[in-house]
């Protein structure tokens, strides 16, 4: 395995360059795929802007893998020693610890080259930003399949997300989420603490459910889940619960990734469609497919209200 780093030129702030070490690039991350460090620090290069805008100045958790994708994950929450002094933080107090925890907050895409070369695999960062970190500013609606629900099924549940969210006058924003699901993101106003959030999310998902008893559910328990449904999981709008970024890559032998879609794309997409591989010529032909997402922010006082009307309890 070849050891002598390479250096890669990204864009900066105000459309200057930082150079960026990536040592042992040769290294292999992804066994059956082929895909060494080098090549995933690429593929995060060439969907920059996009990933930064997903991650931009939240909290990030990272889930490194020194070792490669076959071994052992770390779960960072403290940003990695020996960063460069323009990558920031961001300070999240966990009262469970009592401590507080120094988290990395993108703010340009060498720091998620960065994060790379710190072995760095998938993004998981925060529904809040920095500026008010007990206030999420995105509702993220998780649809989860059970073991027995295939992503037709998935789609189906999508489908009725669509619906009720044009009805409530609300643009989301959907994403494969690199597994067998798919996401929704919401930009909301910063006015509610992740408690409220996560009634608001739960109060969608029982709406959900009500329309498509047969192939939805939020039901908290697995054990008393259908097995054949999807899982509408409202407790990741929870305070310190994360999913991977949208163009984060998952560490899964396939080295899928987290991929935004349009609406008209669900009926005929397909998870394993989008890789490391596959993900930058998409990349470069149609460009961030959130780019809008900061465009409009959307209140849950309507949600709040089914939530009341529910007796639906926060956290």
């Amino acid at each position: 395995m070849g050891d002598e780093a390479v250096v890669l030129q990204v864009p900066g702030p105000d459309g200057s360059v930082r150079d960026v070490r990536v040592s042992s690039p040769d290294r292999v991350y992804f066994a059956d795929a082929g895909l060494t460090k080098l090549d995933l620090a690429r593929y995060y290069l060439a969907v920059a802007d996009g990933i930064t805008r997903a991650l931009y100045e939240r909290p990030c958790m990272l889930h490194r893998f020194p070792r490669g994708t076959a071994e052992k994950k770390v779960h960072q929450k403290k940003l990695p020693a020996g960063a460069p002094d323009w990558v920031q933080t961001v300070d999240i107090f966990f009262p469970r610890y009592s401590r507080t925890v120094h988290e990395l907050c993108v703010t340009e895409p060498a720091a998620v080259l960065w994060a790379v070369q710190m072995a760095t695999v998938e993004f998981h960062p925060w529904n809040s930003r920095r500026s008010h970190v007990e206030q999420p500013d995105e509702w993220r609606i998780d649809l989860d399949p059970m073991p027995g629900a295939d992503f037709a099924r998935v789609r189906r549940v999508a489908h009725v997300v669509h619906e009720i969210l044009d009805e409530l006058g609300i643009r989301g924003f959907p994403k494969t989420s690199g597994g067998h699901g798919l996401h929704v993101y919401v930009r909301i106003e910063p006015e509610w603490g992740f408690g409220d959030v996560r009634r608001a999310a739960h109060a969608f998902g029982a709406e959900v459910v009500r329309r498509l008893p047969g192939d939805a559910t939020v039901t908290w328990w697995r054990k008393d889940r259908d097995p054949d449904a999807v899982f509408i999981d409202f407790n990741q709008n929870a305070r310190d619960h994360t999913m991977a970024a949208a163009y984060s890559i998952r560490a899964n032998a396939r080295a899928t990734v987290s991929a935004p879609l349009r609406w008209d794309e669900i009926d005929d997409a397909e998870p394993d469609d989008f890789t490391v591989a596959t993900m930058p010529a998409r990349y470069a032909e149609l460009g961030d497919l959130h780019r809008a997402i900061d465009d409009r922010a959307f209140r849950l006082d309507p949600l709040l209200e089914w939530a009341d009307r529910d007796g639906l309890a926060g956290e």
